[in-house]
């Protein structure tokens, strides 16, 4: 590869420069999506109350954590940018930058609890981010990880570049979907057990869907 074909690479590569939420609005769709993800979830996560907890590349105003993750005894909320008023709880913790870099800052087994909603697909190393994520579970902790299939990305491509009904840097920003024979692999090479992992499709095949338990 030439040092003009690399330098192009590179500049495709290009990290994003803001969080989900920062610089738009949610859409309707976008709104529609996080009230079905935040259903599913719930049920998967089950009682929060005083568990330590983290949402992953939560957002700019973490809409989805502070609903799903009110009730735990702290929150960690990881994203590039964060609204300073997620500060209000003296039990919450914010960390900015990028990920999986980001999590560095995290204790190994110091979570019970991990939402990571919507992110994988938004990142090149979605294995060493998952590696990550394992390493920061305590025994026993539970991850849920949420992204869009290979039939998603035919919906939410149709509602952002034909409709407009999503942002569309949002999916010019992904880097790949994930059926559950796509994650299932890069959860077992994170280090949970394939007994500790369940993975299937939800919201009529558009996301795949995985609860983990590090043992």
């Amino acid at each position: 590869m030439t040092d003009a074909a690399r330098q192009d690479r590179d500049l495709g590569r290009a990290a994003r420069s803001s969080s989900f939420g920062q610089d738009h609005d949610l859409s309707l769709a976008d709104r529609l999506g996080r009230w079905l993800s935040v259903r599913r979830i719930r049920r998967y996560l089950g009682p929060v109350a005083g568990w330590d907890a983290a949402d992953i590349g939560c957002g700019y105003r973490a809409d989805l954590g502070r609903q799903l993750l009110a009730a735990a005894a702290s929150v960690v909320f990881i994203d590039l940018a964060l609204d300073p008023a997620l500060r209000m709880r003296p039990d919450t913790r914010l960390i900015e930058g990028e990920l999986p870099a980001a999590l560095g800052e995290v204790p190994d087994a110091s979570l019970d609890l991990i939402v990571c909603n919507n992110v994988l697909e938004h990142v090149w190393e979605a294995e060493l981010l998952l590696a990550e994520l394992f390493r920061t579970l305590r025994s026993a902790g539970v991850l849920v990880v949420n992204v869009p299939s290979w039939r998603g990305k035919v919906a939410l491509e149709t509602a952002a570049f034909r409709l407009g009904l999503a942002p569309a840097a949002e999916m010019d920003d992904h880097k790949a979907y994930y059926d559950p024979r796509d994650l299932w692999p890069l959860l077992v090479r994170a280090g949970f057990r394939p007994r500790s992992v369940r993975c299937h499709r939800h919201k009529l095949g558009l996301n795949t869907i995985a609860r983990c338990v590090k043992e």
